[in-house]
């Protein structure tokens, strides 16, 4: 009986989170959030996926200049992530959030809370996380 309260109780929580995910400013992650329709780190500031990245493959493809450019959302530790998230090990060893696979990244000329300006660049290899 209390295996079963408790896969209710699991399914009601994802079901919970599934609902707010497109809502301003809910939590989807300890580490990211839905603002205004797109996914974004806690700051705010919209993140973005890499064509060039294999989805599932645990790498990012977006190292040195491409990094510069591209700031990796970094996280430190092993901390519990949301379902649909993982974390990945990337080539200098710091950890970065991936979402469906695909690691999160930003753009180092967005300057503001919303701005969108990495979407399609790169003949369309960086993409925004629409919610």
């Amino acid at each position: 009986m209390n295996r079963i309260k408790s896969l209710l109780i699991a399914l009601v929580a994802t079901a919970t989170l599934a609902a707010c995910a497109s809502m301003t400013g809910v939590a989807l992650a300890p580490f990211t959030k839905a603002n205004d329709g797109v996914l974004a780190g806690n700051n705010n500031m919209t993140l973005y996926t890499y064509s060039k990245d294999a989805s599932g493959s645990g790498k990012s493809a977006c190292n040195g200049m491409c990094a510069t450019n591209w700031p990796p959302l970094l996280i430190e530790g092993s901390p519990a992530v949301s379902s649909g998230y993982s974390v990945i090990t990337r080539d200098d060893g710091k950890k970065q959030l991936a979402f469906n696979g695909m690691p999160l990244y930003f753009y180092a000329k967005d300057a503001k809370p919303g701005d969108k300006i990495g979407d399609g660049r790169s003949e369309g290899a960086w993409q925004i996380i629409k919610m």
